[in-house]
């Protein structure tokens, strides 16, 4: 460990202090602004002090100026070089119930019962794909394998340019499509009916007043029961005329629609403060859970919004939405917002989780969370960035309250690790499995291989924790029901070691695929089906060794693995069409942002999602071999 950042974080710990209450609710919540005129009020203000310390800036810039201008004028020439002159300050930057088909999930979620926005759903006997701004279904029913329909993601009549259109949810017969419009104001929702014969129809489209969404690790949209959640962090200009043209808001959209037609869906009495001030000139973010009602025809949304400092790494539970927050320094924030509506809850903390997989709300009423000393949350790819020390912090979730209480030393338990660039981490079962790639999966096959630690943290006890020494990086930790596998690269070949998730945690074996790579890093890339509680099969797409993973690639091949006792053997793989992609005219979103190759398992047959291809393959002789394909892609228009 840098002793540097390990001194900066322990007394980061030590310094917070807080209390614990029974149970798991919370004895106090944030506080809600009375009405809009007091909301308006505490806007006026904060607008005043922007604009005095915008003013405090500008009048120590010139002076600054004007002290170089004549320094230099006056200065003798010297080989040396002169002093500087005193430093302006840094300028603000502006904060940027489950279905019967629930058994036959195509989609590897972090947190059962909560189904997140993916490129492929299943409905009843069909399987609907979004690719490249459309929507695809194909009949797997009845031991078929046949396109059925198609249609455009977006509004008939609508300008797709400028619009990203990334994740799909099945909520019974609607069908909903969730992307980002630059030009029409921010998450676009798509409603679309889909019919037992797999038929698509247009219904509506709707517009979300948020920030981009997009995270290379995390996902816009969650699913829980006929309840649409996103969360969004919306960054105020304090300095507009009109403040409240941030604020949550959504508007139905028609070809004549005008930024007028949005409405506010977060009233006052609905948007919270904790008792910190907003930090003179670091922007002011309104973190927005919106849940919609799919029960209904039309859809109908409501908003909480707390007002903080700028975060963009947030988990949903069950029952509520985690988002950290960090000021500047070290000081950080965590809010739980619940998903029924009920006020906000929030504690103060240090460090910052790495990405999503960093929490596990746990059913002994606590909030798990791994932490490293920095961190810049998981917009974009910043979820692969962050540094410093490790640790983990474990707080009942009674210890929450009106913001003013810290979690205190006693909470968080120092970790080993550095937390290098790339770090994954996952909680399994009783364990904490966290360790880094190694930054080295391309090396020569005749260079030297550092073995990479894998961390192995019981999380209610974590004064236990084992390192195991493993020859390959640690690229991806996925569970393998109680137990897990970590997958990663050692020069050109890809490893899958299992790991038994005992009373200990231990290596229990070892497959290797020579001259290979992942061909997907999202989480939903990787998919596991139990058979028993020790037998299943594992589906992973990878590359050649000396391909890289590409967003404008064709789609790779999907490897398959049998899981027996922790003993993995290779199955097989199912491999795209050779050739170029076919010309499909696309119009919008046409990058695969969320990779375009799945494995699926459906009712006891193994499927391939390869681009604009759907292979389906068969067991025989302990081998997956190809039995059909076809291509559901769009001709050129």
């Amino acid at each position: 460990m840098s002793s540097a950042r390990k001194i900066t974080l322990i007394l980061s710990l030590l310094l917070s202090a807080g209390c614990h209450a029974a149970g798991t609710a919370p004895g106090k919540t944030l506080t809600a602004f009375a009405s809009e005129q007091a909301l308006s009020s505490y806007l006026q203000q904060l607008q005043a002090r922007q604009a005095a310390l915008l003013r405090e800036q500008q009048k120590l810039q010139r002076a600054t100026s004007q002290y170089a201008a004549q320094y230099a004028a006056t200065a003798p020439i010297s080989p040396s070089a002169p002093p500087a002159p005193p430093p302006a300050p840094m300028a603000a930057k502006a904060a940027p119930a489950p279905s019967a088909e629930a058994a036959e999930s195509v989609t590897n979620v972090q947190t059962a019962g909560v189904d997140e926005g993916g490129i492929v759903k299943l409905h009843g006997k069909h399987l609907v794909m979004l690719r490249r701004g459309k929507l695809f279904t194909v009949q797997v029913g009845g031991n078929a394998l046949q396109p059925v329909s198609s249609l455009d993601a977006y509004a008939p009549g609508s300008d797709p340019s400028g619009s990203w259109y990334d994740e799909m949810l099945v909520d019974g017969d609607t069908l909903v499509v969730i992307g980002y419009s630059y030009s029409r104001g921010g998450t676009e929702i798509g409603l679309f009916d889909i019919s037992a014969d797999g038929k698509l129809a247009y219904r509506a489209t709707y517009h979300l007043r948020s920030n981009d969404y997009y995270s290379s690790r995390n996902y816009a949209s969650r699913l829980i029961g006929s309840k649409l959640v996103f969360y969004s962090p919306l960054s105020l200009d304090l300095r507009s005329k009109d403040p409240f043209g941030g604020f949550p808001a959504l508007r139905r959209w028609r070809p004549d629609a005008v930024p007028s037609d949005f409405k506010r869906i977060a009233p006052a009495t609905r948007i919270y403060r904790t008792d910190e001030e907003a930090e003179a000139g670091a922007g002011l973010t309104l973190h927005t859970v919106t849940v919609c009602d799919l029960a209904q025809r039309d859809m109908r949304c409501e908003a909480t919004a707390v007002m903080g400092p700028r975060g963009r790494v947030f988990h949903v539970s069950g029952q509520s939405v985690y988002v950290w927050t960090t000021r500047r320094g070290s000081d950080s924030g965590v809010f739980r917002i619940p998903l029924d509506g009920s006020a906000p809850s929030a504690l103060k903390v240090a460090g910052a989780p790495v990405d999503q997989f960093s929490f596990l709300e746990s059913n002994d009423g606590h909030l798990n969370v791994l932490l490293r000393a920095e961190g810049q949350g998981d917009a974009m790819w910043d979820g692969a960035r962050g540094r410093g020390d490790m640790a983990l912090l474990r707080v009942p979730l009674a210890s929450f309250s009106d913001g003013r209480d810290s979690a205190p030393a006693s909470s968080y338990r120092a970790l080993p690790g550095g937390g290098g660039y790339g770090l994954q981490n996952r909680f399994v079962g009783a364990y904490l499995l966290y360790g880094n790639s190694g930054h080295a999966g391309r090396r020569k096959a005749d260079q030297a291989w550092p073995r990479q630690p894998l961390y192995a943290v019981r999380w209610a006890d974590a004064d236990s924790v084992q390192s195991l020494a493993l020859p390959h990086g640690v690229e991806r930790i996925e569970a393998l029901g109680n137990d897990a596998v970590v997958i990663g690269t050692q020069g050109k070949d890809l490893h899958f070691s299992s790991i038994r998730l005992g009373a200990q945690a231990a290596i229990a074996t070892r497959y290797i695929r020579a001259d290979a790579a992942q061909g997907e890093s999202r989480s939903h890339g990787f998919f596991y089906k139990p058979q028993t509680a020790s037998e299943g099969m594992i589906g992973l797409p990878i590359l050649g060794a000396d391909e890289r993973p590409g967003l404008s690639r064709p789609a790779a091949s999907v490897l398959y693995l049998r899981n027996s006792g922790l003993t993995l053997t290779e199955l097989g793989a199912l491999a795209a069409r050779p050739g170029p992609a076919p010309d499909d005219g696309c119009r919008a979103s046409c990058v695969d942002w969320y990779g375009n190759a799945r494995p699926l398992f459906l009712q006891g047959r193994v499927f391939a999602l390869l681009g604009y291809e759907v292979v389906e393959g068969a067991l025989k002789d302990g081998q997956i071999r190809e039995v059909r394909r076809i291509s559901y892609a769009p001709t050129a228009r």
